[in-house]
């Protein structure tokens, strides 16, 4: 038998190094082609694709200042009792409507009406004295008339007759003394009669009652203050107290307009006219020149001063708006802007696209064209709320502004992995 021989022959061989030179060659062109069109990419792009830009369009703009207000009613008071005692019936709840002169509450009275008939009693006893002394006094003058008769006859000695004159002028004193007393009483009377007015507390405006801060049976001490019975607030009309910051107070007037947002309507605008600013900060109430008596210390100046400095200062601008629905509620917090111009259907760029010279101070803009060809533009802007700007001389509508540059990492991250190799 005969053995063939299984190796490979010298063509066979020769066949196999040129196969693989083929493949190896074929893949080291692939890579560089790759490798050349990344490299173009990344050198070459095209001003579209590098550019971010954006059109000139038409739309409106307003330019706001921003404040965080308080919602409260127009008045609101804080009806308390002037009397001391326990209160032994309240006449009103929470969200009640009540009018001027409705009884709210009442506290025990037996005190000032016993004050009271005190008074009165007292009026009636110098009255009587009064009287007594009337008689006394026609009893005086009678007999010092007499005197003066027989002073004449010499039929009385002139001692008799001066005491008969002494005792007219003493009753007569004695009675403008009780009549000063009779004035005195009256006013003790009339200040009793108030006193026990105090323990019926009445409602001082129309309104709703928005608190009841005591409770019935519960005694209440008005010697060292005026202590709460309810609150009571007009809230037909709501009064906003804005907070705007010492930046933009320089911008905002009264009599502008205003529109403001709550948290559980952010999407509903109520339109109203800012009223007055206050001339001072809240924070004027705790200066120390103010609060404190005497001269004031350098040390207690100057930890002031600093802590005014590092204290954000905010003016209050106050407005009123309706509120016939009662949505307002007291103590809301209203989102308000206060409009300091508007535009409507002008053209609008972002307010990103504007550069402004620091040395002329001119505003300039980059336009793209059709040919992706950049030029520097002068342009005048108008309002400007920081997002977007109203353009109103130096471009047309349809028009793009360069916003800026896209970054590297970001055309890198457009193109895509390589290929695997070996393809």
């Amino acid at each position: 038998m005969q053995l063939l021989d299984a190796s490979p022959s010298p063509s066979t061989k020769r066949r196999g190094k040129r196969r693989g030179f083929y493949i190896a060659t074929a893949a080291i062109a692939v890579l560089m082609v790759v490798a050349a069109v990344r490299a173009w990419r990344m050198h070459n792009t095209d001003h579209d694709d590098a550019l971010v830009s954006a059109p000139v369009v038409i739309g409106s703009i307003e330019q706001t200042v921003l404040a965080t207000g308080t919602l409260k009613p127009v008045k609101l008071v804080a009806v308390g009792a002037q009397a001391s005692g326990r209160i032994t019936s309240l006449k009103v709840s929470v969200g009640q409507t009540v009018h001027r002169g409705d009884l709210v509450a009442e506290i025990d009275s037996l005190a000032q009406v016993n004050s009271l008939r005190t008074a009165e009693a007292l009026l009636q006893n110098i009255r009587a004295q009064r009287r007594e002394k009337e008689a006394t006094l026609a009893l005086a003058e009678a007999t010092f008339a007499r005197h003066q008769r027989t002073l004449a006859d010499k039929a009385t000695s002139r001692a008799d007759y001066d005491t008969a004159e002494a005792a007219v002028k003493t009753t007569r004193a004695q009675i403008a003394a009780l009549d000063a007393q009779i004035v005195e009483a009256e006013v003790a009377i009339e200040t009793a009669r108030v006193n026990l007015g105090y323990t019926r507390i009445t409602a001082p405006v129309d309104g709703t009652v928005l608190a009841v801060v005591t409770q019935e049976g519960q005694t209440v001490n008005a010697v060292q203050s005026a202590p709460t019975i309810v609150v009571i607030g007009q809230i037909d009309v709501m009064r906003v107290r804005a907070e705007i910051s010492e930046a933009d107070i320089v911008k905002v007037k009264p009599g502008q307009q205003i529109y403001f947002t709550i948290l559980g309507e952010p999407g509903h605008r109520r339109h109203a006219r800012l009223g007055f600013i206050e001339p001072a900060p809240e924070s004027i109430r705790n200066d120390s020149s103010i609060s404190s008596s005497g001269t004031t210390s350098s040390s207690t100046s100057s930890s002031s001063s600093s802590s005014s400095s590092s204290t954000a200062i905010y003016y209050v601008g106050v407005f009123d708006v309706p509120n016939p629905d009662g949505q307002l509620r007291t103590y809301m917090t209203a989102q308000v802007h206060i409009v300091l111009g508007e535009a409507k259907d002008v053209p609008t760029i972002p307010s990103a696209a504007i550069r402004t010279s620091a040395k002329d101070g001119t505003t300039t803009v980059q336009v793209v064209d059709d040919a992706g060809r950049i030029e520097t533009r002068t342009v005048e802007i108008g309002l400007n709320d920081k997002v977007t700007a109203e353009v109103r001389a130096g471009l047309r509508t349809g028009e793009r502004v360069v916003l800026g540059q896209k970054s590297t990492e970001t055309t890198t991250t457009r193109m895509g992995p390589p290929p695997p190799m070996g393809l």
